[in-house]
């Protein structure tokens, strides 16, 4: 027998009007109620008016982009920039929800599949664990993830660890023995893939294979800015043993390791090597040495796997590996 709103509204012990906001505005309704209406859906399969929305699905032609609080980083804007130009003249509406919250994180990845308002989701750095990837299966709702990876879903998969070894070894080969690194992001909430931690996993492994160890800052990162990234450039650069070179997480922490090394009058490259990650827009203009992913491609390419997905749904989940590359400019 088929649930209805009725039998979920009685399983939570809430109105059937609190269902009704927690599936059309997740954010209005308190979170531990929202947890046991959830709950009440999970547990009953419940699937809102099927034929209505399939109807619902076909009119909206909209497609999702669900992405954390840092979205205003310059690698979301390009990635979403791949992801526009994409979709341009197909006929779909491109919808950015922006996470901030675990429980945003939660209430989206409960409901955006149950109220099929979307034909497609993009979900950019962003952690799902099994329940969530099977709540986007058997909702079927068409799901790439860019970034992050699940054996259920479709994903375009950023080397993060191997993007870290390939700093390392270009650092290295460039004659460095004294290598720090400037991070921001160890401490990010649980929902959020933490690039910047693993990149210097990939990092420090790299350089313990030549019998060197990173050199960190005496205190750790609270956020991930370039006014934080400078402070703990100044700590790296006035330590005893000053490195000659520093990684930087992304390219936004470089801006803050070269902005310390100038305060403190040293030469970039000739006194401090300093080498980013991303190749944002940006790094160009300002001659910075960075690791390059290619930022549009990865949304370009989720867009077109998204695309073929609901053309075919019985199509087998594609995965993608796009190559990282260190461009060489004037800083390291």
């Amino acid at each position: 027998m088929t649930s209805t709103i009725y039998d979920v509204a009685s399983r939570a012990g809430v109105s059937i009007a609190t269902v009704s906001r927690a599936l059309n505005a997740p954010q209005t309704v308190n979170a531990t109620t929202l947890q046991r209406i959830q709950d009440a859906i999970d547990e009953l399969g419940f699937i809102p008016k099927a034929e209505a929305t399939a109807r619902a699905r076909r009119i909206h032609r909209q497609i999702g982009v669900l992405a954390p609080f840092f979205m205003h980083y310059p690698s979301f804007t390009q990635r979403l920039r791949g992801v526009a130009g994409a979709l341009l003249n197909t006929g779909f509406e491109l919808v950015v929800y922006n996470v901030d919250t675990p429980e945003h994180a939660r209430s989206y990845l409960h409901t955006l599949p149950i109220t099929r308002r979307l034909d497609g989701l993009l979900i950019i750095s962003l952690m799902l664990d099994d329940q969530e990837a099977q709540r986007l299966v058997q909702h079927r709702l068409p799901t790439v993830l860019i970034e992050g990876i699940h054996p259920k879903l479709a994903a375009v998969e950023i080397d993060n660890i191997g993007g870290g070894q390939i700093a390392a070894e270009y650092l290295v080969a460039k004659g460095h023995r004294h290598i720090g690194f400037v991070g921001g992001d160890r401490q990010l909430p649980g929902y959020a893939i933490g690039t910047s931690e693993l990149r210097f996993r990939g990092f420090a492994a790299s350089l313990e294979q030549h019998s060197l160890t990173p050199q960190l800052p005496s205190f750790a990162p609270s956020t991930a800015t370039h006014e934080e990234a400078r402070l703990q450039a100044l700590d790296l650069l006035q330590q005893p043993e000053r490195p000659s070179a520093i990684f930087a997480g992304n390219d936004t922490l470089a801006l803050g390791v070269l902005k310390a090394a100038r305060e403190l009058g040293l030469r970039v490259p000739d006194d401090i090597a300093v080498l980013g990650f991303d190749n944002a827009d940006f790094t160009e203009c300002i001659g910075l040495s960075t690791v390059s992913q290619s930022l549009e491609e990865s949304g370009r390419l989720a867009v077109e796997m998204l695309l073929s997905m609901l053309a075919d749904p019985a199509r087998t989940n594609q995965h993608a590996r796009l190559p990282l590359q260190v461009i060489e400019r004037d800083t390291a």
